[in-house]
């Protein structure tokens, strides 16, 4: 080791051993730490015009976009877990009755209407914010760039990830004039082959070798702002549908129609902003309805429905003339702009309720839900005219019934074979007069005196062979006149979907773009060289860099090379 780097090492020891501090080392360290503290004292506090600049900035990050993105999907989850009420609102209820500690809480954290939540509210919000705020100056910066021309020649090619150099004899090329080749016609040659490339070019003959710049690719980032600009189309288009649209449940029964007016719906949710004016005034009537079940033997879905097909008769106004129309599963039906949908379907059987006074109370299809894949239907009728005392019905409908001592009655098919109605019947106040809204699938027995029941083997079943019951004690009695199909019908209208379906078109055709076009810079200067035998020659230099990743870029050159290569009579092999 030299004297010098000898004092240097004692020198570094002395400084940094404790043991060898001098006594003024705890006077130096205070006087840091006070100057510390005074710096950060004196710091300037950012103060609430800073605080709104720095928060500004944060949301607009492209980062914050990509996390608001991803806490927008996981702050959807609860809605598929828990039922929504804009949904079904009867699932709600059963949750919060089956759930009496966590229920109630759920309710308040509002999860069981997550889409318009607060909370749902404030991602959506914050995102749609952020995107503006991350593609707006992009925007403008691309668009900069743009207009710029290609960035200035570097002094040293060779430190570029692609360098290529080729040494072209002047006397083997003749410009037009038949006057050997020169740097300036050689970087014009270069230029016009990197624009046959869809390189945007820019010539430089001042300085001290003439060069060429170039670049392509600008699209690539044209794309990624298209795909962030979609996304913003995306959720506009969604905030258009949730405030103008509207969706709604309707079961019609065989025969009947359904007119698009407010009161004609079973249930309905509407947007935000939503006006009732806005309904489109059609109508549809469900002329006939087509179950094919499989009726393969031995084979495992034997008896399970293959297909449904209801055949309706639709008209766009009360004036037009009616259309026939075919509805199907997921072939839904649209009429100005609103989509109907197959959702369900089911057996209503026609019944007439006589009550005690001998007058006709209810007569008409009573709709049944299907609880199992034969078709064993829960059913459930409410008489309120039937006097002395309003009546209530409540049992199943079995399309294939099969009826034996002992035993329930249960459906062996879900085919109209040997249709029955098996019922318990009820008297007292139905609490249909007092205005409180009630489930009309549900029937609530606890203030209702019964009269028969299948408990008490005494229930009403009613068949074919067997279409008439009394009531006991002088009530009325039941009949059975026959059984009609009814299908269940989702209506809905969202006018912000064809903003969602070319928002989504456009946010693929950006993501596309951005994906698979590669941006890339390209230079070549020339200058002028004798070779060793004494002739004169130009050397071509070139260089390639990528914005990116791009694994293509070597490539890129070699074919450029290829293309220079022959341009000036030149050999040249790929090896």
């Amino acid at each position: 080791m030299s004297p010098e780097s000898s004092k240097g090492s004692h020198a570094m020891k002395s400084e940094d051993s404790p043991e060898q501090t001098s006594p003024d080392a705890p006077k130096r360290q205070g006087s840091r730490r006070s100057r510390r503290r005074s710096r950060t004292a004196d710091a300037p506090a950012l103060g609430p015009l800073g605080m709104l600049r720095w928060a500004w900035t944060q949301l607009t990050k492209m980062n914050t976009a990509l996390f608001l993105l991803l806490l927008l999907a996981v702050a959807a989850v609860p809605g598929s877990i828990f039922p929504q009420n804009i949904q079904d609102p009867g699932k709600v209820q059963t949750y919060l009755e089956a759930h009496p500690t966590w229920g109630p809480i759920a309710d308040k954290l509002q999860l069981f209407d997550v889409f318009s939540s607060v909370w749902f509210s404030a991602i959506y919000l914050l995102l749609f914010i952020s995107l503006i705020g991350c593609v707006l100056p992009r925007a403008v910066k691309h668009a900069k760039d743009w207009r710029a021309k290609p960035p200035r020649t570097p002094r040293n090619l060779t430190r570029l990830p692609q360098h290529r150099t080729l040494t072209i004899p002047a006397d083997s090329v003749r410009t037009a004039d038949g006057a050997p080749l020169d740097p300036q016609t050689a970087v014009r040659t270069a230029q016009r082959i990197l624009r046959r490339r869809r390189y945007r070019t820019d010539l430089r003959l001042d300085g001290p070798a003439p060069s060429v710049g170039a670049e392509r690719g600008m699209v690539r980032e044209l794309g990624n702002l298209l795909f962030h600009a979609a996304l913003i189309g995306v959720l506009v288009g969604m905030a258009i549908g949730s405030l103008f649209g509207y969706s709604g449940q309707k079961i019609v029964v065989k025969g009947e129609s359904f007119v698009n007016t407010l009161v004609s719906y079973d249930t309905f949710t509407p947007g935000t902003d939503f006006d009732a004016d806005r309904l489109r005034p059609f109508s549809l009537t469900l002329d006939d309805f087509h179950v094919s079940f499989d009726r393969q033997q031995g084979s495992p879905t034997y008896a399970q429905p293959l297909d449904f097909t209801a055949d309706v008769s639709v008209k766009d106004d009360a004036d037009s003339k009616a259309r026939k129309e075919t509805l199907k599963v997921n072939q839904p039906l649209s009429v100005d702009g609103t989509r109907v949908y197959l959702s369900g379907n089911g057996y209503a059987p026609i019944v007439k309720v006589t009550d005690g006074d001998g007058k006709v109370a209810y007569e008409g299809p009573v709709v049944s839900l299907a609880t199992d894949k034969t078709y064993t239907s829960s059913t459930v009728l409410k008489v309120p005219d039937a006097r002395p005392d309003q009546l209530g019905f409540v049992g199943m409908f079995l399309p294939s019934a099969v009826i034996q001592d002992g035993q329930s009655p249960y459906s062996a098919d879900p085919s109209l074979s040997n249709p029955a109605l098996v019922l318990s019947s009820y008297s007292g106040d139905l609490g249909l007069d007092g205005g409180t809204p009630q489930n009309v699938y549900v029937l609530d027995t606890s203030s209702l005196h019964e009269l028969n029941s299948m408990r008490n083997k005494n229930g009403i079943v009613l068949t074919e062979q067997n279409p008439k019951a009394e009531l006991p004690e002088g009530k009325g009695s039941i009949e059975l006149e026959g059984v009609s199909r009814y299908v269940g019908l989702d209506i809905h209208y969202d006018p912000g979907k064809p903003v969602v379906l070319v928002s989504f078109l456009l946010a693929f055709a950006g993501l596309v773009v951005s994906l698979f076009v590669a941006r890339r810079r390209a230079w070549v200067t020339a200058r002028a060289t004798r070779l060793a035998d004494g002739s004169d020659a130009v050397v071509v230099e070139y260089g390639l860099l990528a914005r990116g990743e791009d694994p293509r870029i070597g490539a890129e050159a070699d074919r450029l090379t290829q293309l220079f290569a022959k341009e000036w009579g030149l050999e040249f092999s790929e090896a």
